[in-house]
């Protein structure tokens, strides 16, 4: 059956060549992260908490119990809908690939997981969130001309 024959052609992808298993990887996230039911829950996230960051060096005790949140909702949700696409997902292995190419990646996509690894990287796009619903960005466009 399809599913048979899909599950053995990944465990071979993922045997014969990590770089292989890793895009394929990412090819399922970006899938995931483009839609919508996605989209929509990061951006309730995001009008729960971004009122509690403020730019600057300090980081209050709050930024980690919200950070620890995101993580988890993240890791959770996208590793479940993995799972459902791939019969062997295996997140050590992905994590590892991750981060053995983390300065040769670029992309929205990459930033995101970033987010999941990195504190900073979150705390910059709550403070970009939240410049943007405060009105920093309210029209971009006004600057443009041709």
């Amino acid at each position: 059956d399809a599913r048979t024959k899909m599950n053995f052609e990944e465990n071979i992808i993922k045997r014969q060549n990590s770089s292989e298993y890793f895009d394929t990887v990412i090819g399922h996230i970006e899938d995931i992260v483009i839609g919508e039911e996605f989209q929509r829950m990061v951006n309730q996230f995001m009008e729960c908490y971004y009122y509690e960051f403020e730019p600057g060096e300090e980081n209050k005790i709050v930024y980690t119990e919200i950070y620890q949140k995101y993580t988890n909702m993240i890791e959770a949700h996208i590793v479940e809908h993995l799972n459902r696409k791939m019969s062997c997902f295996d997140m050590d292995l992905f994590a590892m690939e991750l981060e053995n190419k983390k300065t040769q990646l670029d992309g929205e996509i990459f930033e995101l997981l970033y987010t999941l690894t990195d504190f900073l990287a979150f705390k910059d796009m709550v403070l970009d969130y939240k410049a943007f619903k405060e009105g920093a960005y309210d029209d971009l466009s006004k600057g443009i001309s041709v």
